[in-house]
């Protein structure tokens, strides 16, 4: 009994001096502004959810990308193949009514996440909704059922997984970031003998930037469920989606005992109504909100402190950046509908018009380790960019990538036979004699543009919100995403020949308008540097 008292009392020594040593770290490394930084290793449970984050994508490429065809096409056609026969007016709209949907439906899971259940639980919920819509999907495509349950099983699929995906939207990218249990900047021994500090927001460039690479890779699992739909049907394409995401159900919970779980914090929705209520009754002003205010002016005590209101004006300033996003979805998404018509009025070369995006993921996957050896050797030389500031590159970029296809889009326009009527002009519908290829500049810069953007957006999200609301303020991230999705919903019917030009280059003006406005309302914080 006495050695167990001793052994005890030891190891709450060794922990006391293990904390003491971390806690003395973290206090030298904010005195050690000017040691060369870098980014933590990544640990085996980052893996471990790398993975999972892969698995997830590759089930919802596979699924996803046929769906076009599918709803569009007749089941007597062949190439392309169909099934459902509704046009493509009704398909497309179909489709659009999703993505308003999967990016409304993150919010409700982030609540889940953050104040019930925990982030692991919400992913595990979330990948077997998905590997369910998956197999409604597989079943309800084989052409035996395809004619009497095919439009019913489609609904049926789209609502779990826009469920799913919305979990997975709300408590994948937190959950990642947890995995790497120090979240503060640290003081350690570098291999030359001298002192260098581990950045804790380099680490989370780094997390961030393999998750942004992972899922591109797995985006080309659309090149597989492309071939076989063609090849084999329907059918095969959903049997390659239900096998990723039963594989990621199986894989989440075969490695659980290796993962980091946050526990759930107390609900701060409603003392963050409380203290927002209150900021618009006082004129939309948080600081009116404060006890010194409400005590001079309304005698009365809040119930809440004034640390409190200084988070929840923290994190409303982050929804606003967050929130300015929207017009960059706006042009991302060009990248999967009319990019994908602007290819299919170029010579291809063999190249099915629909799998060109690919050709952005590729570069995504090239990018994100060149961009973080950029971002590691800037930190060795002491350099560094703020969050705002690389958002701002990101949005001039995204510009220049839309400019591009504007450019393309001329070209294509001042090119025999038909020029601005694209396939109309002779029988056959032969496109323009120019090349698919001289897209590859556009893809190019949208790829970098997103790799920055989103890279950091989703850094920016995790740093700069309270540890029981981080799922939602990623949540709220994709309300942006959503709000993008409605604006091309709203823009679509200017999309069309002969003034795809002008459409394209209103968008990039419209983009470059946000980089002013953006950089008007948050230039103050372009020197933060938060390690």
């Amino acid at each position: 009994m006495a050695d167990a008292t001793t052994a005890a009392t030891s190891a709450d020594k060794a922990s006391s001096n293990d904390s003491d040593a971390t806690t003395q770290q973290s206090i030298e490394a904010t005195h050690n502004d000017d040691l060369p930084r870098r980014a933590d290793r990544l640990t085996l449970p980052i893996v471990l959810v790398l993975v999972v984050g892969g698995l997830e994508r590759a089930a919802f490429y596979a699924v996803s990308t046929p769906w076009q065809n599918y709803m569009q096409n007749h089941v007597d056609s062949r190439s392309p193949p169909g099934a459902l026969g509704l046009g493509q007016s009704t398909a497309t709209a179909v489709s659009n009514a999703y993505m308003v949907f999967s990016s409304l439906t993150p919010v409700p899971f982030a609540v889940v996440a953050d104040l019930w259940l925990g982030k692991y639980h919400t992913l595990l919920i979330s990948l077997s909704l998905i590997a369910i819509g998956c197999a409604v999907q597989l079943v309800t495509s084989f052409p035996a059922f395809a004619q009497s349950v095919g439009l019913p099983g489609l609904a049926v699929t789209m609502i779990l997984i826009g469920l799913g995906t919305g979990g997975i939207k709300a408590a994948f990218p937190p959950f990642l970031a947890e995995q790497h249990r120090s979240e503060e900047s640290r003081v350690v021994q570098q291999a030359n003998g001298e002192k260098g500090l581990i950045d804790s927001r380099l680490t989370l460039q780094l997390i961030y930037n393999a998750y942004y690479a992972v899922i591109n890779l797995a985006c080309l699992s659309v090149v597989p469920s492309t071939i076989l739909e063609k090849e084999r049907g329907f059918w095969a394409a959903y049997t390659l989606a239900t096998a990723c995401s039963l594989v990621a159900v199986v894989f989440l919970l075969g490695t659980s005992f290796r993962l980091v779980k946050v526990t759930p914090g107390e609900n701060i929705l409603v003392p963050a109504a409380r203290v927002l209520s209150c900021a618009i009754r006082n004129g939309f002003n948080l600081e009116k909100a404060k006890s010194p205010y409400q005590l001079a002016r309304r005698k009365k005590t809040p119930l809440y402190d004034d640390s409190f209101v200084d988070e929840v004006k923290a994190t409303v300033h982050t929804c606003r950046v967050l929130l300015s996003f929207a017009i960059f979805y706006l042009c991302a998404n060009q990248m999967n509908n009319n990019l994908v018509s602007q290819a299919g009025q170029m010579e291809l070369s063999g190249v099915p018009n629909d799998m060109v995006p690919v050709f952005a993921s590729i570069a995504c996957v090239l990018l994100a380790p060149v961009l973080q050896v950029l971002w590691s050797f800037l930190a060795r030389h002491k350099i560094t960019l703020s969050a705002i500031s690389l958002i701002e590159v990101s949005f001039v970029l995204c510009a220049v990538a839309i400019a591009l296809a504007a450019v393309t889009q001329h070209l294509i326009y001042t090119s025999p036979p038909c020029y601005d009527r694209p396939r109309t002009c002779e029988p056959g519908g032969k496109p323009n004699h120019i090349s698919v290829w001289m897209q590859i500049p556009t893809y190019l810069v949208a790829a970098l543009a997103e790799t920055i953007g989103f890279v950091t957006a989703s850094e920016y999200a995790y740093r700069h919100s309270p540890e029981n609301a981080r799922s939602m303020i990623q949540a709220f991230s994709q309300l942006a995403a959503a709000l993008g999705s409605m604006l091309g919903l709203a823009t679509s019917p200017a999309a069309q020949d002969p003034w795809l030009v002008f459409y394209y280059a209103a968008l990039a003006g419209g983009m470059v308008l946000a980089v002013v406005i953006f950089w008007w309302f948050f230039r103050k914080d372009r020197q933060e540097y938060s390690p």
